[in-house]
């Protein structure tokens, strides 16, 4: 069944067959880092002849959830590989794509001396507030613990003293709401809610556009962590959800994720 709707999708795209008027909006459950990156894209496809694009974005790992127990998505995009294997070994989505890299960063609040060679230092310091995302909810705060193994290997004892210093500040079913159209970590280091704050580095960037006294700090190789971003189409999608995949998979897609500061596998 599967097999062959994909081949009627690829017949369709090849012989140029537009999107009915009447077709639905596209639900797209996405991470939050992903919020800006793909209200453009959702945009772009629009304007090339796609259906309207509806977001719903937030922590991969509840996303992945809420679609598990019956929530309408098309397509999901997770800011890791895990979350949408899962909805496609249960038999819930098709394949999972790697659409896009990103990687961790520390973001620093003013005052805080911190440099790739001194973060971990400035990490230990009992006088600072680490924030991070929330394990298994996010995979924000998965890559976090894995920064925090790597701090072990190189000190003993980091993992203990990191893992049980940070703050959990996002990311969980209970964490409050981002606030409307304002970067969360901004506002987070910011208030000094955390002194350092470890996100992604398209999100520290985008933080320190809003608050330009923060800092963004790269992480030294020796604690640097990756993250892959997964996309997967929902079995109740329709031709219009494989048409998005494409387009997010297509030479467009993929320069406007480079734009906003992710690494595009699919680019030349």
């Amino acid at each position: 069944m599967r097999v062959r709707r994909a081949l009627a999708v690829c017949v369709l795209i090849a012989f140029g067959v537009p999107v009915m008027a009447q077709e639905p909006a596209l639900r797209l459950y996405a991470a939050g880092s992903l919020r800006a990156v793909m209200t453009e894209i959702g945009a772009e496809f629009t304007r090339a002849g796609g259906v309207k694009v509806q977001g719903e974005f937030g922590a991969s790992g509840l996303l992945r959830e809420r679609i598990a127990k019956g929530e309408p998505a098309d397509v999901f995009a997770s800011a890791n590989m895990e979350h949408p294997q899962w909805l496609a070994q249960s038999g819930q989505s098709g394949p999972v794509v790697l659409f896009a890299r990103n990687r961790l960063c520390a973001l620093v609040a003013p005052g805080v001396s911190a440099t790739p060679e001194t973060l971990l230092e400035r990490m230990l310091d009992s006088k600072m507030k680490l924030g991070t995302s929330t394990p298994k909810a996010d995979p924000s705060g998965d890559y976090a613990w894995q920064v925090f193994e790597k701090a072990e290997r190189m000190r003993p004892g980091a993992f203990a003293a990191l893992s049980g210093k940070a703050l959990k500040l996002t990311g969980a079913p209970d964490s409050p709401p981002p606030p409307k159209d304002r970067s969360i970590y901004a506002k987070l280091v910011a208030d000094r809610s955390a002194d350092i704050f470890l996100t992604y580095c398209t999100n520290a960037t985008l933080a320190r556009v809003e608050e330009p006294a923060l800092q963004v700090v790269a992480l030294p190789p020796s604690l640097a962590v990756g993250a892959d971003y997964g996309l997967t189409v929902l079995d109740r999608g329709g031709p219009a959800a494989a048409r998005f995949g494409l387009f997010v998979m297509s030479l467009r897609g993929q320069e406007i994720l480079a734009r906003h500061g992710f690494s595009a596998p699919a680019l030349p």
